[in-house]
Protein backbone atom coordinates (compact mmCIF):
# COMPACT_ATOMS: atom_id res chain seq x y z
CA UNK A 1 0.00 0.00 0.00
CA UNK A 2 1.74 3.41 -0.68
CA UNK A 3 2.38 5.83 1.61
CA UNK A 4 0.05 8.48 0.53
CA UNK A 5 -3.03 5.89 0.95
CA UNK A 6 -2.36 5.23 4.02
CA UNK A 7 -2.07 8.45 5.58
CA UNK A 8 -5.45 8.81 3.43
CA UNK A 9 -6.85 5.97 5.40
CA UNK A 10 -5.73 6.76 9.20
CA UNK A 11 -6.91 10.26 8.71
CA UNK A 12 -10.15 9.37 7.36
CA UNK A 13 -10.52 7.03 10.56
CA UNK A 14 -9.01 9.74 12.96
CA UNK A 15 -12.31 12.38 11.80
CA UNK A 16 -14.67 9.38 11.91
CA UNK A 17 -13.84 8.73 15.51
CA UNK A 18 -13.99 12.51 16.09
CA UNK A 19 -17.39 12.85 14.52
CA UNK A 20 -18.14 9.87 16.26
CA UNK A 21 -17.11 11.44 20.01
CA UNK A 22 -19.33 14.58 18.75
CA UNK A 23 -21.90 12.39 18.21
CA UNK A 24 -21.72 10.57 21.53
CA UNK A 25 -21.38 13.85 23.35
CA UNK A 26 -24.45 15.52 22.08
CA UNK A 27 -26.40 12.32 22.72
CA UNK A 28 -25.60 12.20 25.75
CA UNK A 29 -26.23 16.17 26.14
CA UNK A 30 -29.66 15.56 24.69
CA UNK A 31 -30.92 12.47 26.30
CA UNK A 32 -29.29 12.01 29.61
CA UNK A 33 -28.91 15.33 30.77
CA UNK A 34 -32.00 17.66 29.62
CA UNK A 35 -34.06 14.54 29.28
CA UNK A 36 -34.52 14.62 32.95
CA UNK A 37 -35.96 18.15 32.69
CA UNK A 38 -38.67 17.16 29.76
CA UNK A 39 -38.50 13.48 28.81
CA UNK A 40 -41.34 13.21 26.53
CA UNK A 41 -40.75 16.31 24.73
CA UNK A 42 -37.16 15.97 24.29
CA UNK A 43 -37.61 12.57 23.22
CA UNK A 44 -39.55 13.50 19.90
CA UNK A 45 -37.41 16.97 19.36
CA UNK A 46 -33.80 14.95 20.55
CA UNK A 47 -34.15 12.84 17.01
CA UNK A 48 -34.48 15.73 14.90
CA UNK A 49 -31.91 17.80 16.91
CA UNK A 50 -29.49 14.79 16.44
CA UNK A 51 -30.11 14.41 12.61
CA UNK A 52 -29.64 18.31 12.28
CA UNK A 53 -26.55 17.90 14.46
CA UNK A 54 -25.49 15.08 11.53
CA UNK A 55 -26.90 16.69 8.54
CA UNK A 56 -25.50 20.03 8.97
CA UNK A 57 -22.04 19.51 11.16
CA UNK A 58 -20.78 16.70 11.20
CA UNK A 59 -21.21 15.07 8.08
CA UNK A 60 -20.11 18.27 5.67
CA UNK A 61 -17.23 18.79 8.69
CA UNK A 62 -15.94 15.12 7.74
CA UNK A 63 -16.26 15.56 3.99
CA UNK A 64 -14.17 19.07 4.45
CA UNK A 65 -11.59 17.07 6.37
CA UNK A 66 -11.18 14.16 4.01
CA UNK A 67 -10.70 16.78 1.04
CA UNK A 68 -8.20 18.72 2.64
CA UNK A 69 -6.30 15.80 4.24
CA UNK A 70 -6.24 14.32 0.85
CA UNK A 71 -4.79 17.12 -0.73
CA UNK A 72 -2.55 17.77 1.80
CA UNK A 73 -1.16 14.32 1.77
CA UNK A 74 -1.03 14.57 -1.69
CA UNK A 75 0.84 18.40 -2.11
CA UNK A 76 3.18 16.72 0.91
CA UNK A 77 4.19 13.91 -0.64
CA UNK A 78 4.62 15.26 -4.44
CA UNK A 79 8.88 16.20 -3.81
CA UNK A 80 8.56 12.25 -3.12
CA UNK A 81 6.72 11.19 -6.36
CA UNK A 82 9.31 13.78 -8.12
CA UNK A 83 12.28 12.06 -6.24
CA UNK A 84 11.49 8.43 -7.33
CA UNK A 85 10.54 8.75 -10.53
CA UNK A 86 14.11 10.85 -10.97
CA UNK A 87 15.31 7.75 -9.29
CA UNK A 88 14.23 5.25 -11.84
CA UNK A 89 15.96 6.72 -14.61
CA UNK A 90 19.08 6.61 -13.34
CA UNK A 91 21.48 3.85 -14.79
CA UNK A 92 25.64 3.14 -15.29
CA UNK A 93 24.96 5.73 -18.10
CA UNK A 94 24.14 8.78 -16.17
CA UNK A 95 25.05 8.22 -13.12
CA UNK A 96 26.59 12.03 -13.16
CA UNK A 97 23.05 13.30 -13.12
CA UNK A 98 22.08 15.18 -9.80
CA UNK A 99 18.53 14.50 -8.42
CA UNK A 100 16.75 17.40 -8.20
CA UNK A 101 16.42 19.67 -4.78
CA UNK A 102 13.45 20.63 -3.26
CA UNK A 103 15.24 24.12 -2.02
CA UNK A 104 12.96 23.74 0.79
CA UNK A 105 15.84 22.10 2.98
CA UNK A 106 13.78 19.49 4.63
CA UNK A 107 14.28 15.29 5.70
CA UNK A 108 13.79 15.31 1.26
CA UNK A 109 16.45 17.96 0.31
CA UNK A 110 18.38 15.96 2.80
CA UNK A 111 18.06 12.50 1.11
CA UNK A 112 18.67 13.65 -2.13
CA UNK A 113 21.71 14.99 -1.32
CA UNK A 114 22.48 11.68 0.24
CA UNK A 115 21.42 9.55 -3.25
CA UNK A 116 23.10 12.47 -5.13
CA UNK A 117 26.70 11.92 -3.29
CA UNK A 118 26.29 8.03 -3.39
CA UNK A 119 25.89 8.21 -7.39
CA UNK A 120 28.55 10.35 -7.72
CA UNK A 121 30.70 7.62 -5.79
CA UNK A 122 29.43 5.19 -7.96
CA UNK A 123 29.83 6.82 -11.23
CA UNK A 124 33.59 7.14 -10.19
CA UNK A 125 33.79 4.07 -9.23
CA UNK A 126 32.23 2.38 -13.20
CA UNK A 127 35.19 5.21 -14.43
CA UNK A 128 37.62 3.72 -12.89
CA UNK A 129 36.64 0.46 -13.64
CA UNK A 130 36.31 1.45 -17.54
CA UNK A 131 39.64 2.87 -17.16
CA UNK A 132 41.09 -0.42 -15.86
CA UNK A 133 39.54 -2.52 -18.53
CA UNK A 134 40.54 -0.18 -21.74
CA UNK A 135 44.24 0.29 -20.18
CA UNK A 136 44.27 -3.50 -19.80
CA UNK A 137 43.20 -4.81 -22.83
CA UNK A 138 45.28 -2.44 -24.37
CA UNK A 139 48.40 -3.70 -22.51
CA UNK A 140 47.44 -7.67 -23.33
CA UNK A 141 46.91 -6.82 -27.12
CA UNK A 142 50.93 -6.16 -27.81
CA UNK A 143 52.05 -9.42 -26.43
CA UNK A 144 48.71 -11.45 -27.93
CA UNK A 145 49.89 -10.16 -31.16
CA UNK A 146 53.58 -11.14 -30.46
CA UNK A 147 53.03 -14.63 -29.71
CA UNK A 148 50.34 -15.36 -32.19
CA UNK A 149 53.30 -14.11 -34.63
CA UNK A 150 55.80 -16.44 -33.17
CA UNK A 151 53.87 -19.64 -32.71
CA UNK A 152 52.32 -18.78 -36.56
CA UNK A 153 56.50 -18.88 -37.24
CA UNK A 154 57.46 -21.54 -35.59
CA UNK A 155 54.35 -23.86 -36.70
CA UNK A 156 55.68 -22.87 -40.52
CA UNK A 157 58.36 -24.59 -39.63
CA UNK A 158 59.79 -27.36 -42.18
CA UNK A 159 60.18 -31.24 -40.35
CA UNK A 160 58.28 -29.97 -37.70
CA UNK A 161 57.20 -33.27 -34.75
CA UNK A 162 53.39 -34.08 -35.83
CA UNK A 163 53.61 -34.06 -31.54
CA UNK A 164 55.16 -30.68 -31.45
CA UNK A 165 52.49 -29.07 -34.18
CA UNK A 166 49.46 -30.26 -31.95
CA UNK A 167 50.80 -28.64 -28.90
CA UNK A 168 51.67 -25.63 -31.09
CA UNK A 169 48.31 -25.32 -32.71
CA UNK A 170 46.23 -25.63 -29.15
CA UNK A 171 48.57 -22.75 -27.84
CA UNK A 172 47.39 -20.57 -30.89
CA UNK A 173 44.04 -21.81 -30.71
CA UNK A 174 44.60 -20.37 -27.24
CA UNK A 175 45.92 -17.37 -28.04
CA UNK A 176 43.09 -16.70 -30.65
CA UNK A 177 40.36 -17.26 -27.72
CA UNK A 178 42.36 -14.88 -25.26
CA UNK A 179 42.82 -12.00 -28.43
CA UNK A 180 39.05 -12.36 -28.92
CA UNK A 181 38.19 -11.97 -25.16
CA UNK A 182 40.38 -8.78 -25.31
CA UNK A 183 38.64 -7.62 -28.57
CA UNK A 184 35.05 -7.94 -27.06
CA UNK A 185 36.11 -6.08 -23.59
CA UNK A 186 37.40 -3.54 -25.09
CA UNK A 187 34.54 -2.92 -27.54
CA UNK A 188 31.79 -3.29 -24.91
CA UNK A 189 34.04 -0.97 -22.36
CA UNK A 190 34.39 1.79 -25.09
CA UNK A 191 30.59 1.10 -25.72
CA UNK A 192 29.89 2.03 -22.39
CA UNK A 193 32.00 5.24 -22.17
CA UNK A 194 30.34 6.23 -25.60
CA UNK A 195 33.12 5.98 -27.30
CA UNK A 196 32.45 3.73 -30.26
CA UNK A 197 30.67 5.82 -33.05
CA UNK A 198 28.56 4.33 -35.55
CA UNK A 199 27.79 5.51 -39.11
CA UNK A 200 24.05 5.31 -39.24
CA UNK A 201 22.65 4.71 -42.93
CA UNK A 202 20.04 3.17 -45.09
CA UNK A 203 20.74 -0.40 -45.46
CA UNK A 204 18.87 -3.14 -46.73
CA UNK A 205 18.29 -5.68 -44.01
CA UNK A 206 17.33 -8.49 -45.68
CA UNK A 207 20.48 -8.49 -47.98
CA UNK A 208 22.47 -8.49 -45.15
CA UNK A 209 20.53 -11.60 -43.58
CA UNK A 210 21.47 -13.77 -46.90
CA UNK A 211 24.79 -13.10 -46.32
CA UNK A 212 25.24 -14.28 -43.07
CA UNK A 213 22.74 -17.04 -44.38
CA UNK A 214 25.63 -17.96 -46.50
CA UNK A 215 28.33 -17.70 -43.96
CA UNK A 216 26.29 -19.81 -42.10
CA UNK A 217 26.24 -22.78 -44.24
CA UNK A 218 30.03 -22.85 -44.21
CA UNK A 219 29.98 -22.77 -40.74
CA UNK A 220 27.62 -25.18 -40.00
CA UNK A 221 29.29 -27.56 -42.38
CA UNK A 222 31.55 -29.22 -40.19
CA UNK A 223 29.12 -29.37 -37.39
CA UNK A 224 26.57 -31.62 -40.23
CA UNK A 225 24.06 -29.02 -39.19
CA UNK A 226 20.90 -28.11 -41.94
CA UNK A 227 20.71 -24.08 -42.29
CA UNK A 228 17.87 -22.72 -43.93
CA UNK A 229 16.13 -19.37 -44.57
CA UNK A 230 12.27 -18.96 -44.12
CA UNK A 231 10.32 -15.74 -45.38
CA UNK A 232 12.91 -13.24 -46.02
CA UNK A 233 10.90 -9.71 -46.68
CA UNK A 234 13.09 -6.80 -48.43
CA UNK A 235 13.27 -4.39 -45.27
CA UNK A 236 15.34 -1.48 -44.81
CA UNK A 237 16.99 -0.36 -41.48
CA UNK A 238 18.83 3.07 -40.41
CA UNK A 239 21.90 1.34 -39.46
CA UNK A 240 25.60 0.84 -39.48
CA UNK A 241 26.54 -2.24 -41.57
CA UNK A 242 29.20 -3.28 -39.87
CA UNK A 243 27.74 -3.72 -36.75
CA UNK A 244 24.83 -5.11 -37.97
CA UNK A 245 26.82 -7.88 -39.44
CA UNK A 246 28.57 -8.31 -36.52
CA UNK A 247 25.03 -8.54 -34.72
CA UNK A 248 24.09 -11.39 -36.98
CA UNK A 249 27.62 -13.28 -37.26
CA UNK A 250 27.14 -13.11 -33.49
CA UNK A 251 23.91 -15.08 -33.17
CA UNK A 252 24.96 -17.59 -36.12
CA UNK A 253 28.03 -18.51 -34.00
CA UNK A 254 26.13 -19.37 -30.89
CA UNK A 255 23.47 -20.86 -32.84
CA UNK A 256 26.01 -23.32 -34.56
CA UNK A 257 28.07 -24.04 -31.09
CA UNK A 258 24.98 -24.62 -28.89
CA UNK A 259 23.26 -26.91 -31.52
CA UNK A 260 23.09 -31.01 -31.34
CA UNK A 261 24.64 -33.29 -34.01
CA UNK A 262 22.18 -32.75 -36.98
CA UNK A 263 20.17 -29.98 -35.66
CA UNK A 264 19.10 -27.37 -38.08
CA UNK A 265 19.47 -23.35 -37.96
CA UNK A 266 16.65 -21.16 -39.45
CA UNK A 267 16.38 -18.01 -40.46
CA UNK A 268 13.67 -15.40 -40.99
CA UNK A 269 12.64 -11.51 -41.38
CA UNK A 270 9.75 -10.36 -41.76
CA UNK A 271 7.40 -6.81 -41.13
CA UNK A 272 6.04 -6.26 -37.87
CA UNK A 273 4.59 -3.02 -38.16
CA UNK A 274 7.04 -0.53 -37.92
CA UNK A 275 9.32 -2.80 -37.19
CA UNK A 276 11.93 -5.36 -38.79
CA UNK A 277 11.80 -8.81 -37.39
CA UNK A 278 15.02 -11.44 -37.27
CA UNK A 279 14.03 -14.70 -36.11
CA UNK A 280 17.27 -16.72 -35.85
CA UNK A 281 16.33 -20.78 -34.56
CA UNK A 282 18.75 -23.54 -33.58
CA UNK A 283 17.95 -26.88 -32.30
CA UNK A 284 19.39 -28.24 -29.42
CA UNK A 285 19.36 -28.17 -25.50
CA UNK A 286 16.60 -25.97 -23.83
CA UNK A 287 18.43 -23.16 -21.85
CA UNK A 288 16.75 -23.15 -18.36
CA UNK A 289 14.13 -20.29 -17.48
CA UNK A 290 15.99 -19.80 -14.68
CA UNK A 291 18.89 -18.63 -16.57
CA UNK A 292 17.16 -16.64 -19.70
CA UNK A 293 16.92 -13.66 -18.01
CA UNK A 294 20.95 -13.60 -17.75
CA UNK A 295 21.84 -14.96 -20.71
CA UNK A 296 22.85 -11.42 -22.08
CA UNK A 297 25.17 -10.36 -19.08
CA UNK A 298 28.59 -10.67 -19.57
CA UNK A 299 30.86 -13.83 -19.50
CA UNK A 300 27.99 -15.70 -18.09
CA UNK A 301 28.12 -19.04 -19.05
CA UNK A 302 25.26 -21.71 -18.08
CA UNK A 303 24.20 -25.30 -17.67
CA UNK A 304 23.76 -27.39 -19.97
CA UNK A 305 22.55 -24.87 -22.93
CA UNK A 306 26.41 -23.10 -22.42
CA UNK A 307 28.24 -26.18 -20.92
CA UNK A 308 31.90 -26.01 -20.58
CA UNK A 309 32.52 -28.30 -23.41
CA UNK A 310 31.62 -25.54 -25.55
CA UNK A 311 34.35 -23.16 -27.09
CA UNK A 312 33.53 -19.29 -26.08
CA UNK A 313 33.81 -16.43 -23.63
CA UNK A 314 30.29 -15.24 -22.59
CA UNK A 315 30.61 -11.87 -24.60
CA UNK A 316 28.98 -12.62 -28.12
CA UNK A 317 24.97 -12.19 -26.85
CA UNK A 318 26.37 -8.98 -24.31
CA UNK A 319 27.58 -7.60 -27.77
CA UNK A 320 25.23 -8.60 -29.57
CA UNK A 321 22.63 -7.09 -27.28
CA UNK A 322 24.55 -3.59 -27.31
CA UNK A 323 24.44 -3.05 -30.92
CA UNK A 324 20.56 -3.51 -30.93
CA UNK A 325 20.21 -1.24 -28.04
CA UNK A 326 22.27 1.69 -30.30
CA UNK A 327 19.96 1.23 -33.38
CA UNK A 328 17.00 1.40 -31.17
CA UNK A 329 16.14 -1.89 -31.25
CA UNK A 330 15.04 -5.12 -29.24
CA UNK A 331 16.10 -8.67 -28.69
CA UNK A 332 14.91 -11.43 -26.50
CA UNK A 333 15.05 -15.15 -26.17
CA UNK A 334 13.58 -18.28 -25.95
CA UNK A 335 13.96 -21.49 -25.40
CA UNK A 336 11.24 -24.62 -25.25
CA UNK A 337 11.12 -27.90 -27.33
CA UNK A 338 14.47 -28.06 -27.97
CA UNK A 339 14.51 -25.19 -30.30
CA UNK A 340 16.29 -21.77 -29.00
CA UNK A 341 14.86 -18.67 -30.72
CA UNK A 342 16.84 -15.23 -30.24
CA UNK A 343 14.53 -12.35 -31.91
CA UNK A 344 15.76 -8.86 -33.04
CA UNK A 345 13.32 -6.26 -33.73
CA UNK A 346 14.38 -2.76 -35.29
CA UNK A 347 12.58 0.23 -36.49
CA UNK A 348 12.47 0.41 -40.49
CA UNK A 349 13.67 3.02 -42.68
CA UNK A 350 11.77 5.47 -43.80
CA UNK A 351 13.64 6.90 -46.67
CA UNK A 352 14.34 4.90 -49.29
CA UNK A 353 17.94 2.38 -49.69
CA UNK A 354 19.74 1.64 -52.46
CA UNK A 355 20.66 -2.04 -53.07
CA UNK A 356 23.67 -3.93 -53.91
Amino acid sequence: MKIRTRLNLWYSVILCAVALAVVAAACYHEFFIEGHHHHHHETEDGSGDLIDILMWTVIPAVALGLAGGWWLTRRALLPVSRLTDAAERLHDGNLNQQLPLTGNGDELDRLTEVFNTMTARLDGSFQRIREFTLHASHELKTPLTILHGEIETELGAANLPPVQHEKLAGQLDEIQRLTKIVDGLTLLTKADAGQVELKFAALALDEIVRDVFADAQILAKSANLVVSLGPCENLAVQGDRHRLRQLLLNLTENAVKYNQPGGTIEFSLHRNGALAELTITNTGENIPPEILPRVFERFFRGDPAHHSAVDGCGLGLSIAQWIVRAHQGEIGITSANHRTTVTVRLPLASEPTPRL
